[in-house]
C-alpha cells in the first residue's frame, strides 16, 4: 500500500514557522530534573547539534533544574540563529528532585518570566506556555496577567498545558492560544478531543511523553512495523504522531547526541496506511 504523507512544518501563531520534529530540553538537567548535568559538555553539544540538524524548535521551562535548561540554551546557542523558536514555561515550583508544586499565580508568573528572559538573554519570549491552571488561584486572573505581558511586549505568543477543551474556550476569551502541550502518545490518546479542537482551531498540539513505555502489547505492534522500516520502536512511535495530525509538533528529550540523531531520523520514515491501521489498533 502506498506511503501516507505529512506536513514537515507548522505555522505557529500564524508567523512562526517551525520544523515539526523539534526539541525538548528537560533531559540536559540532572537527575530528578534536578540541577546541573551530569555530563555538562555533551549537554552543549546536544543543543548544538539539534540546530545543526535542521531543528528550530526548541521547548524548556524555568522549572526545568530549576534554570539550568534555560541556561545551558543561552550558552550553547545564544545569539540564537534567526530561525530558532525557543519556548519556555512558567507555574510550577521546584521543591526538590521530582517535586512539581503548581503556582501560577501572577506574583509568581512575573518573577519566572522576568527570569527566562533575563536567563535566555532574550526581550521577548515567543512562545510562553502555562505550565499548569493552578486549581488555588482563579484562572481569570492567571490568564489576565499573560494577556498583560503580551501587551507590554514581553510574550510573543501564548500557550497552554495539561488543559482540557473547556479551559482552552476560556483562555481564548483573554488572548489567542497558538499551542496545548498535553501528554499524549498512540497508546494513550486520552486527549484525543483535546487533539482535534486544537486542530479545528489551527492550535499547535504538542505531545509530552510521547513514546509512553510498559505497554507491552503496544511495544510488540511498535516492533512489528519497525522491523518493516528498519528503524526502532521509539523512531516509530514519533512518525506515527507526525503522521496522525499536521498539527502535531513533537519534541523529544534526551541528553544524549546520539540519542538525539536517532530521535531525528524518525522524520524519514514513510508509514504506509496500513501500518497507521495497526498502530491505531493499540490506542486507550
Amino acid at each position: 500500500m502506498a506511503n501516507t504523507t505529512f506536513q514537515k512544518t507548522f505555522n505557529l501563531g500564524g508567523n512562526l514557522t517551525v520544523n515539526r520534529l523539534g526539541y525538548g530540553a528537560m533531559r540536559i538537567t540532572g537527575d530528578g530534573i534536578w540541577g546541573p548535568p551530569k555530563d555538562h559538555d555533551e549537554s552543549i553539544r546536544v543543543l548544538k547539534r539539534a540546530v545543526e540538524l535542521g531543528v528550530n524548535f526548541i521547548d524548556t521551562a524555568d522549572s526545568y533544574g530549576p534554570d539550568v535548561s534555560e541556561e545551558l540554551i543561552a550558552e550553547a546557542l545564544y545569539p540564537y540563529p534567526e530561525s530558532l523558536i525557543i519556548g519556555t514555561k512558567g507555574g510550577l515550583l521546584r521543591t526538590g528532585p521530582n517535586e512539581w508544586p503548581i503556582d501560577a499565580s501572577p506574583e509568581h508568573l512575573k518573577e519566572a518570566l522576568d527570569g527566562s528572559l533575563k536567563r535566555l538573554k532574550l526581550d521577548q519570549i515567543e512562545l510562553y506556555q502555562l505550565h499548569r491552571i493552578d486549581p488555588k488561584v482563579p484562572a481569570e486572573k492567571t490568564f489576565a496577567f499573560l494577556k498583560q505581558a503580551q501587551q507590554n511586549g514581553k510574550i510573543k505568543h501564548i500557550g497552554l498545558s495539561e488543559v482540557n477543551v473547556d479551559d482552552i474556550k476560556n483562555a481564548q476569551q483573554y488572548f489567542e492560544v497558538v499551542s496545548v502541550q498535553n501528554m499524549y502518545s498512540f497508546d494513550n490518546r486520552k486527549w484525543e478531543d483535546v487533539l482535534n479542537y486544537c486542530k479545528e482551531q489551527n492550535i499547535a498540539f504538542i505531545p509530552w511523553y510521547p513514546l509512553s513505555g510498559g505497554n507491552v502489547k503496544a511495544e510488540k505492534v511498535l516492533q512489528d512495523v519497525a522491523d518493516k522500516h528498519n528503524s526502532t520502536i521509539h523512531q516509530v512511535a514519533l512518525s506515527w504522531l507526525l503522521h496522525h495530525a499536521d498539527n502535531i509538533l513533537l519534541i523529544p528529550g534526551t541528553s544524549k547526541v546520539s540519542h538525539l540523531e536517532d530521535n531525528l531520523k524518525a522524520a524519514d520514515i514513510a508509514l504506509t496506511a496500513d501500518d497507521m491501521k495497526q498502530l491505531d489498533s493499540i490506542s486507550s
